[in-house]
């Protein structure tokens, strides 16, 4: 009796996996220019500290390019939030480059950049690994045809993942759309779709989102937040999301 006991109990412990809480944060930037015509970035800064993400997936920064000056937007934006820093660039642009990037608090142990599919400004996904999860960012094209050759190629990508994967980005469409569709066969959408996100100011539609890869990870959305009040730093809304990440047993290997 006392052994089923024990059993039993050492069976509980192994299902009931323990659970990692994770803020995620998408925020088209538009090179840190308001809808003030502003280029700022403390107030940039101001909005992700007050939010104090572990990790915020960044579209539309300036690298070094004339029309900011010869500044580089993530590593404005890193000093004043004191994260570490990964930037793909995607287009050379005005003396520098045009790209997308992501804002940890833990070091990065890898990071890699994918070509997307895009018949105009051409498109990537950024795919940066830590200890213990993956978080990847990107910026979908505009053209329909482009976005669902984008999601083939961001699904096969990622497909062998073994880690818990965020996919966080400014995708261009809807839920519903055929590229959503299709990634909703390997993602699941942790953010509310019914909150708009863009134009900032008097948003009419969600085109930012936050998913997590079907891999053997659970990933519960705790809060979808659409930052309603920050309409004047760019001209999309900032987005996060809070995420429970857990296991369950069948996916943990062990041995007696």
């Amino acid at each position: 009796m006392y052994k089923n006991i024990c059993i039993f109990f050492l069976f509980c412990c192994l299902f009931v996996s323990c659970s990692d809480s994770l803020r995620v944060m998408s925020y088209n930037v538009h090179h840190c220019r308001g809808m003030d015509e502003k280029i700022d970035y403390a107030r940039i800064a101001e909005v992700i500290n007050r939010v104090s993400p572990h990790f915020v997936a960044l579209q539309e920064l300036d690298s070094a390019t004339a029309r900011n000056n010869g500044r580089v937007c993530i590593d404005e934006l890193a000093a004043e939030t004191g994260m570490f820093a990964t930037y793909a660039s995607a287009i050379k642009f005005d003396g520098g480059s045009y790209g997308i990037g992501l804002l940890s608090r833990e070091e990065p142990l890898s990071s890699c950049v994918l070509p997307l599919v895009s018949s105009g400004e051409a498109r990537r996904l950024l795919v940066v690994e830590f200890e213990d999860c993956v978080v990847c960012c990107t910026h979908f094209p505009l053209d329909d045809d482009d976005r669902l050759s984008s999601a083939y190629i961001l699904c096969n990508a990622l497909k062998e993942c073994k880690k818990p994967l965020l996919l966080v980005g400014d995708m261009n469409s809807h839920v519903g759309d055929p590229e959503q569709q299709l990634l909703a066969k390997t993602f699941t959408v942790l953010n509310n779709p019914a909150d708009a996100t863009y134009p900032s100011i008097n948003p009419e539609e969600c085109i930012d989102f936050v998913y997590a890869m079907k891999n053997g990870y659970t990933c519960k959305p705790r809060a979808s937040v659409v930052m309603f009040a920050d309409s004047i730093a760019s001209d999309h809304l900032p987005l996060y999301v809070d995420v429970e990440v857990s296991k369950n047993i069948f996916s943990i290997p062990f041995s007696w």
